[in-house]
């Protein structure tokens, strides 16, 4: 009886999957452990020093201005909305940067592999000067550009009707508050979503006929048409809401603000080399016989390179890109050094007016996770999709 017991005990113990378990329990419970002690040992030192805890501070006033937000503000406004407007900032600044930078990096990748010498050797040049100089230089190189080069608004350059260059910033000539052009927001929302049926249909289709839709030159009619249709039917309306020089500034139009213009030109151009040479890399680890095979078929250059090279590149492209992603997002929190207010600047000046520095740094850490999650959670979808599918 006593030696079936030990063969027992013994067969439990030699069980991988049972002794992983047990590991994992232990691990789990040491970090819980020691996460507790350090909570309860970091609140009773809080309470000896009088020094209040918890977010109850997020609804106090938070007296302070803030010079650009998308929604409107005020220093009598709480702290809890003051951070919102911080967290609207950097999500703006990380998904304009993120689409400029995969865009602008994709055009600079496959330029370096260009057969022109000159453009190959300005895309070379763009790429080692960009990833060579940290970005925090960048961004001050761009600021003061900003302030110090551009002239004061009354000597301001206009290098066409609607555009205005100077020391306050960038100006545009947008459209006048009008329905009509709400409307032709929807209408090319519409035609995205149609675009995007079309596009499986005809993948669809050319898988199982061989025929090539024109899914280009559709997509840029609907895209064209549906906002022109709408535009029509709401009046035509043509006015326009130009900048125009009152006193020592611009009023009208729509203003790019020198921080916001400094950090966005600062993180793309950085991020993009990075992206450039990952584009490269994915593009040349694709066989050579590939391409002779597309040309083979009479294929033009631009089919040769979305039919055939970038899919299978794009299987080598996501993981990095991904990353680099990640980095310019998390890098935007330098717009602190040249006084942009994102997330990380209206949370410091909260911890500054209410001494809560715990509360506040851990919202920053929240703040930035979440923003990496739902990235990678969204690039690691595309990456799926994007895999081989085994027959």
């Amino acid at each position: 009886m006593m030696k079936s017991i030990n063969q027992k005990n013994e067969s439990i113990w030699t069980n991988a999957t049972f002794r992983a378990t047990i590991y994992q329990i232990a691990a789990v419970s040491i970090v819980g452990l020691t996460a507790y002690y350090l909570f309860t040992n970091t609140t009773a030192n809080l309470a000896k020093q009088s020094i209040a805890t918890g977010f109850g501070f997020l609804s106090r006033e938070a007296s302070f201005e803030i010079g650009e937000s998308m929604i409107k503000f005020s220093s009598s406004d709480t702290y809890l909305k003051a951070l919102i407007v911080g967290a609207l900032n950097t999500i703006k600044v990380s998904f304009i940067g993120i689409v400029l930078t995969v865009a602008l990096g994709i055009v600079v990748g496959i330029a370096r592999l260009s057969k022109n010498w000159l453009v190959s050797k300005i895309a070379a040049s763009y790429i080692e000067l960009l990833q060579d100089i940290p970005v925090l230089l960048q961004l001050f190189f761009w600021y003061t550009v900003f302030n110090n080069i551009l002239p004061s608004p009354r000597q301001a350059l206009i290098p066409f009707k609607g555009m205005v260059l100077c020391n306050r910033g960038v100006y545009f000539g947008i459209p006048a508050d009008h329905p009509a052009f709400t409307y032709m927001g929807y209408a090319f929302l519409f035609a995205c979503i149609l675009i995007f049926f079309i596009n499986r249909w005809a993948k669809k289709r050319q898988e199982l006929t061989g025929q090539i839709f024109p899914i280009f030159t559709v997509s840029s009619a609907l895209i064209t048409l549906f906002p022109l249709a709408a535009w029509l039917v709401m009046g035509s309306p043509t006015e326009m809401n130009m900048p125009t020089l009152k006193g020592f500034n611009f009023e009208g139009g729509y203003n790019v603000s020198p921080e916001f213009g400094s950090l966005l030109l600062g993180l793309v151009l950085y991020t993009s080399a990075f992206v450039a040479e990952i584009v490269r890399a994915g593009i040349q680890s694709i066989a050579k016989g590939q391409r002779e095979a597309a040309e083979s078929l009479g294929l033009k250059p631009i089919f040769i390179m979305n039919l055939v090279i970038l899919p299978q590149a794009l299987r080598v492209i996501i993981p990095p890109l991904t990353s680099q992603l990640l980095n310019l997002t998390k890098n935007s929190s330098l717009a602190v050094a040249i006084g942009y207010p994102d997330f990380v600047s209206t949370s410091n000046t909260t911890i500054s007016q209410t001494g809560q520095a715990i509360e506040g740094v851990a919202l920053i850490m929240i703040m930035y996770l979440t923003i990496s999650l739902l990235t990678s959670f969204f690039m690691n979808w595309y990456n799926d999709k994007m895999a081989l599918v085994e027959r």
